[in-house]
């Protein structure tokens, strides 16, 4: 009877470690597929629009994500544009479109989110252009026009904001900066004001996450799957994975750093990033800020939502930033 017993706990243990090591295994190719582009031409869906067995699928094999590419210029906006190229300070090219706007005095540079480009900010460009402002659009590491593969999820991509605000100080001296990031691209421009010493003159965060965990957590509710331990891990195979430490990147942290005038602009029903979410980044603000609620859009471009109120808060924003040069 206890050789028995000994040998179903061997079996047990057995199973236990090859259970564990699967899970492992799993998450880190599930992880990797998240940091690294596929040679797929097919995007996997959003979550919450994936089948039952296309979530199964997903479990096991990870996401097919294709290299981001840029499908419209500003010319198919009827916008004048100069392409730039410039280093990172890490030994890759950036590609950005730089979109004039007069003699205006302040330049927003904007940093797309993840899975994207450049070029899925051109309404954004559009709409800041409208009002007068000059635009520079920047494709982050690997993506886009940009040399590298893959991404940093935020975490090297501040690097690369840090890179766009030093080449944009040198080029356009007289112009005010204002770092204007959408969800990922939000993360990458608190943490490099945060965390490399980057001074921008304003900042506007859009539909922008608190923690990278979080975020990876919401992923699994949007296919009503349970978040923990997965995500955990997802995270941590997913830095070793990219070389970064995912469960550090918390962008409601670095927000305490920031004294800049700042706007946070969120969805109501976004699904990714709460409204209580982006209000912790918003509180944790240290300068002139102010918090504004879009209805329609769930998680994208807010200029699409209402493009009034949207308008009304640049204004406010640049307001502030001319007032305060003003008193300088």
């Amino acid at each position: 009877m206890g050789r028995r017993l000994r040998q179903w706990t061997k079996w047990l243990l057995a199973g236990v470690v090859v259970a564990v090591v699967g899970v492992n295994v799993l998450a880190y190719f599930h992880a990797r597929s998240m940091t690294h582009w596929s040679e797929s031409k097919t995007r996997t869906p959003k979550p919450e629009e994936l089948s039952w067995p296309l979530r199964a699928k997903v479990l096991i094999t990870g996401v097919d994500l294709p290299r981001p590419t840029n499908n419209l210029t500003p010319r198919d906006l009827d916008l004048r544009f100069t392409l730039y190229r410039f280093p990172n300070g890490q030994g890759d090219e950036l590609e950005a479109w730089h979109i004039p706007a007069g003699s205006s005095d302040i330049l927003f540079l904007v940093f797309h989110g993840y899975g994207a480009s450049k070029g899925s900010m051109l309404p954004t460009a559009k709409a800041l252009h409208d009002l007068g402002y000059s635009v520079l659009l920047v494709d982050f590491y690997g993506y886009g026009g940009s040399s590298g593969q893959g991404t940093r999820l935020g975490i090297g991509e501040a690097l690369d904001v840090k890179a766009a605000v030093e080449f944009s100080r040198q080029r356009w001296r007289d112009s005010s900066i204002v770092l204007y990031g959408q969800s990922m691209g939000g993360a990458a421009a608190i943490r490099a004001t945060a965390r490399h010493g980057v001074v921008p003159d304003g900042l506007v965060l859009e539909a922008t996450f608190d923690r990278l965990l979080t975020t990876i957590k919401a992923r699994f509710n949007a296919m009503d799957l349970p978040a923990t331990p997965f995500a955990e891990l997802l995270v941590f195979w997913g830095g070793v994975s990219a070389g970064i430490n995912g469960f550090d990147h918390n962008p409601v942290e670095d927000a305490s750093q920031v004294s800049c005038p700042a706007l946070v602009l969120h969805g109501r029903h976004d699904p990714r990033v709460t409204i209580k979410q982006a209000k912790s980044i918003y509180n944790g603000l240290r300068g002139w800020k102010r918090f504004s609620e879009f209805e329609t859009v769930k998680h994208g471009a807010l200029v699409l939502s209402d493009r009034s109120q949207w308008e009304a808060e640049i204004r406010a924003l640049t307001r502030k930033i001319r007032t305060g040069a003003q008193s300088n």
